[in-house]
């Protein structure tokens, strides 16, 4: 796409100004204004970062647009788009922001909340290639023992941290709400706390070494005269970013003593700092004091206090800056203890003032209390719609809260005594439905469940085209409740309904407001709330920014809340790091009085489809998207449609507005639908369920009308001959075999990628299966496999449905018709050529699905039959792009399924999970349908085949573990659920966990990768947009966790490396798996066969 579009957007610097609250503040200004010239060569920056960054770097304004979103409140539309992946990258990017006088802004996962991650410059991102983790133990000790503290690259999600802890009962000190998706960059970055940590444990008293990467600190370095309007003359550079390692582990010339001896005017800086606030005792006291609570408000003055030694004070001073003053590349926390164990009361009160005097005892008990989370009416009525609420939250009334309580010890004993305490102390205070802990992990887990959702959740119901603001402030504990007060008189004051909550333990407040910024007027209307909530928050000895960083948010507010001698030290610490100003302005010194109220995300009223109307944006859903890594997540493809539908509703559309609506409407079509697996795993993460595949389900189907063309006609032909479909693919599957054969896999699948950029024709995976050659039809019993096993048959059931016994003699265990999907009548797994397994094992391998689940069948004593003209028969699935056709297949599949399954009576096994999936959800449809219609029949008892061999034939068969049935050490067993086991909508049924229960009960020595959630080879997309399978499987079976002697950034294992055989239950995805892992993938029965006598 061309650059064009960079020259038509403002420089940051001219959004500078002093105006006054009344002054124009259009909230669209940064998205609808594509018309200004630049000032600033981005385009000479684009051209020469390429040679660095070759594809990494992007300026359509698509992926400008749709990269730029955070969870802020604020959209800021990058001029350019940067993934970096590794230091030398950021280097070179300080140098060209310093060669073109280009602000670069940092970027981790895009979760927080104050606008510390928006810009309208360059947007450097730091997710995907920073992913390395290492524990250390004491004096290098073997990893039995406790480890000391953990090494992570700024990419690491915090919870995979902690996972890589957890066999040492330890974990990190922050612990955010938004832990399972915010970056350890980010983390540390904003001096995130959250639910227990408070400001005992969070990164600035867990923080042990730091790794930075600094622009360019020589004295030589021309500053701004005008600090915050200008970025300086242009200077010539040639590598002058600086690495600093603090670690004990650094390079010579990475190292703390390097660092000293090349910039002693940097350390005498930071120490003229120090001693000008220790001549000044008030100043002094009051950073104690401000300190001593939650405080994200300006830097760590703290750090200048608090510390001595220049190691110390350079360990802390980034901690809270934002990425403000240096890239942080690498973090070293000391190891927390994770208690084995926890108890939970969830405390119901009458008002907010009685549960402030709770949380005042609380608050005195703070050794033995971990946390105590405070959440008011409106949060609790936002969650009792979420699974496994408690029945008190049904009959909590108007005004009443909650108070969540933890308290977590290593002994239980420990652990009862401190139950007793609080219990004791809270007595006073009058509960709604008394003090009652539990120790059940699923109860607590719930109960936490609805704290960490309630910022999506209170924001889904907020008005449609408003504008979700989350403000976050602290006030010492005795000033907890007038805080609360004073904030519920402002809501009333400015005409806002909001919600409160927050960490009640470290009197740190959250609240939810969701303004109508349409025009002006609202928008200065929030305008004056802010001042005037800084204002009380100040009078109060508070922090207007507890945990979720300066940001723009409060950044008009930093010297209010600080005073003038304080604010001078913050504005001197980043003149010292950043003196041209180029490293995220804006952010924590600003001279702009309304940035806060500038650049906020437009109102978009009633524009976007009910379903994702809800969407705040806030990130939950990204960390298991298979399409990430490739074009979009599903907040950026909620994102860019909403803002389609936003500027298709513009009824004077301007020139630039047109020109954004057309681009973005083209690009959305690869960028959003064509690369979207529609597996739905983000409903899966997302609190509110959004389920983001609905879009490319709703658009697909449309386009394909449109654009079909020989698509549309042949899916319109084949549909009505599935037997004659399924037929010409296994030929077509044979001969890709022999020319795999004849002129290798690579070269076949190169050739057809080229026929697929000319006419449209299925790329050829490098691992074909074989065409699967077993005549299958309806009604056809498996009657040869069970004549030797069953006597004594009693044939009531069957004669009743008119199907012959065959020759069966015996009683039998159970019944299944068998719907054998049309994918795994066309595929066979192909002969696996080890050497290391034996014969009888290939033996098995060697044979179709179908004949593996009949032998199953046999071995239990289970009659099994397919249904009536089976090689007509199709889910639909195949046809989803073509409703009328898909809609009438599934019809046909459910009335034949209701007969073969003798109106129900008989249990219905399905052999593809994705297929699975969708027959399921017909089937629910067709029954609701009937039922409406006053038809009432007996639902179909469907499963899905693992669900159906771990439930029904496992108890019924003889299981040898593996080792025995391979007759030597059978090699480690890889698995993978498909997406399609994971779905929400059968979570009740456990598919995804039956994979598994069946590895162990053939005692499989098993591997598997818990990060990868889908293949993204999504049925036919793996055939004609291979790269979304690729880029979902770039890092499967990655292991990023070091040894303790390891280099964090030396290349990570391979934990397949083990494995010789791969087990799933979906063909297609088990295609995809095996071109990644270099060893055949098949359905999991294949292993259950192996070990049933």
């Amino acid at each position: 796409m061309s650059n064009a579009h960079l020259s038509q957007y403002p420089p940051q610097n001219q959004l500078h100004n002093k105006s006054t609250i009344s002054a124009n503040l259009s909230s669209g200004a940064n998205t609808d204004d594509d018309s200004i010239a630049l000032d600033f060569d981005y385009l000479a920056f684009e051209r020469e970062a390429k040679v660095f960054l070759g594809d990494r770097i992007f300026s359509d304004y698509a992926r400008r647009f749709a990269y730029g979103i955070d969870a802020s409140c604020y959209r800021y539309i990058p001029k350019l788009v940067v993934w970096v992946k590794n230091e030398e990258e950021i280097a070179r990017l300080y140098d060209l922001s310093q060669k073109y006088n280009i602000p670069l802004t940092f970027r981790a996962s895009g979760t927080s909340l104050s606008g510390q991650a928006c810009s309208d410059s360059v947007l450097v991102v730091a997710n995907e290639f920073w992913k390395n983790i290492k524990i250390k133990f004491k004096d290098n000790a073997n990893s039995s023992k406790a480890p000391t503290s953990i090494v992570c690259d700024c990419g690491v999600i915090g919870s995979d941290a902690n996972a890589a802890l957890k066999p040492y009962n330890r974990k990190i000190g922050p612990d955010p709400a938004t832990i399972n998706n915010a970056l350890i960059g980010g983390i540390f970055s904003n001096n995130s706390s959250g639910m227990c940590c408070g400001v005992k444990q969070n990164s600035y008293q867990t923080i042990k070494s730091i790794r930075v990467i600094l622009g360019d600190l020589r004295k030589t370095s021309k500053s701004s005269k005008n600090y915050g309007d200008d970025r300086g003359e242009k200077i010539k550079h040639n590598g002058n970013a600086i690495v600093l390692d603090t670690s004990d582990e650094a390079r010579q010339d990475e190292s703390l003593a390097s660092f000293v001896n090349a910039y002693p005017h940097i350390v005498k800086s930071l120490l003229d700092l120090r001693e000008e606030i220790l001549a000044d005792k008030e100043l002094c006291e009051m950073i104690k004091r401000k300190f001593a609570i939650k405080n994200t408000t300006g830097y760590a003055l703290n750090a200048l206090v608090d510390f001595s030694d220049i190691k110390d004070i350079l360990n802390h001073i980034f901690i809270g800056a934002e990425g403000t003053l240096g890239f942080i590349s690498r973090v070293e926390y000391e190891c927390v203890q994770d208690y084995a164990h926890k108890a939970c009361a969830l405390l119901f009160y009458e008002n907010l003032s009685l549960a402030s005097e709770a949380v005042k005892i609380l608050a005195r008990n703070d050794s033995i209390v971990s946390a105590a989370e405070i959440m008011d009416y409106a949060c609790l009525m936002s969650a009792s719609s979420l699974d496994g609420m408690p029945s008190e939250i049904s009959k909590v009334k108007s005004g009443n809260c909650a108070i969540l309580v933890q308290l977590e010890e290593d002994c239980l004993e420990a652990l009862e005594k401190n139950i007793a305490t609080i219990t004791s102390a809270l007595s006073p205070i009058e509960s709604l439905f008394g003090v009652k802990f539990s120790f059940d992990s699923a109860e607590q887990e719930s109960w936490w469940k609805i704290r960490k959702a309630l910022l999506p959740l209170s924001a889904s119901s907020r008005p449609s085209g408003s504008t979700v603001i989350t403000e976050d402030i602290c006030f010492e504990i005795d000033s907890f409740a007038k805080g609360i007060q004073n904030t519920q008189e402002l809501f009333a004051k400015h005409g806002y309904e909001g919600i409160i909550f927050g960490h009640a333990l470290s009197g740190n407040v959250h609240f939810i407001i969701t303004p109508l910024l349409k025009d002006n007027a609202e928008i200065t209307r929030f305008g004056r709330f802010m001042e005037d909530l800084a204002k009380m928050v100040a009078s109060l000895g508070g922090s207007t920014k507890a945990e979720h960083g300066t940001g723009r948010m409060v950044a008009p507010f930093v010297e209010l809340e600080w005073g003038e001698k304080a604010y001078k030290i913050n504005q001197k610490i980043k003149q010292i790091f950043d003196s041209r100003n180029l490293i995220n302005p804006d952010v924590i010194i600003t001279n702009d009085k309304n940035i806060h109220l500038k650049n906020l995300k437009p109102a978009a009223q009633g524009v976007l489809e009910d379903y994702l109307d809800a969407c705040m944006e806030c990130g939950f859903c990204e960390k298991i998207c298979p399409s990430k890594h490739l074009t979009l997540t599903p907040r950026q493809r909620i994102a860019l449609r909403r803002e389609i539908k936003r500027l298709k509703s513009l009824k004077n559309k301007t020139n630039s507005q047109r020109r954004q609506y057309e681009e973005l409407k083209k690009s959305y079509k690869y960028l959003g639908v064509q690369t979207c697996a529609t597996c739905s795993m983000c409903a899966t993460l997302c609190p509110l369920e959004i389920d983001t595949a609905k879009i490319a389900l709703k658009l697909s189907p449309k386009w394909s009308k449109k654009y079909g063309g020989v698509s549309a006609l042949l899916a319109s032909s084949l549909s009505h001959n599935i037997s004659l479909m399924t037929t010409l693919a296994r030929h077509l599957t044979s001969l890709s075999n022999s020319l795999q054969e004849l002129l290798t896999p690579q070269k076949m699948q190169n050739l057809t990628r080229k026929f697929y950029a000319t006419i449209g024709t299925p790329i050829l995976p490098m691992t074909m299966p074989k065409p699967n050659e077993k005549k299958i039809r309806g009604q056809q019993w498996a009657s040869k496999f069970l004549e030797d096993k069953c006597e004594n048959v009693e044939y009531a059931s069957l004669a009743s449905s008119g199907i012959s016994s065959g020759g069966l003699n015996g009683r039998l265990n159970g019944e299944v018709v068998y719907f054998t999907s049309c994918l795994n009548r066309i595929f066979a797994p192909k002969s696996n050529a080890s050497s290391e397994l034996e014969s009888n094992i290939t033996k098995i391998f060697d044979r179709p699905m179908q004949e593996v689940f009949e032998s199953l069948c046999k071995k239990a004593n289970f009659y099994l039959h397919y249904p009536q003209n089976i090689q007509h028969l199709c889910c639909g699935k195949a046809y989803k792009n073509h409703k009328e056709q898909s809609q009438n297949l599934a019809k046909n599949a459910y009335l034949a399924l209701r007969e073969a399954s003798q109106n129900g009576r008989v249990p219905i096994v399905c052999d593809h999970s994705a297929c699975s999936l969708e027959l399921l959800k017909k089937i629910k449809e067709f029954e609701a349908q009937e039922s409406a219609n006053g038809d009432y029949l007996t639902p179909l008892r469907f499963y899905d085949l693992p669900a159906f061999v771990s439930e029904c034939l496992l108890p019924h068969l003889e299981i040898v573990p593996l080792s025995q049935a391979a007759k030597q050490n059978p090699p480690k067993v890889a698995l993978y659920a498909p997406c399609g086991t994971r779905n929400l909508s059968v979570k009740s049924q456990k598919w995804e966990e039956s994979i598994f229960s069946i590895a162990k009960a053939c005692g499989a020595d098993i591997i598997h990768d818990s990060q990868v959630k889908c293949c993204g080879f999504a049925g036919n997309k793996g055939f004609i947009t291979p790269e979304l399978n690729e880029s979902a499987l770039k890092y499967f079976g990655t292991n990023f966790l070091k040894s303790s002697n390891q280099s964090p950034l030396s290349h990570s294992d391979y934990i397949f490396d083990e494995a010789k055989m791969g087990f799933s239950s979906s063909s297609t995805c088990e295609i995809g798996l095996a071109q990644k892992s270099g060893f055949e993938w098949r359905h999991i029965i294949y292993l259950a066969d192996i070990c049933a006598k």
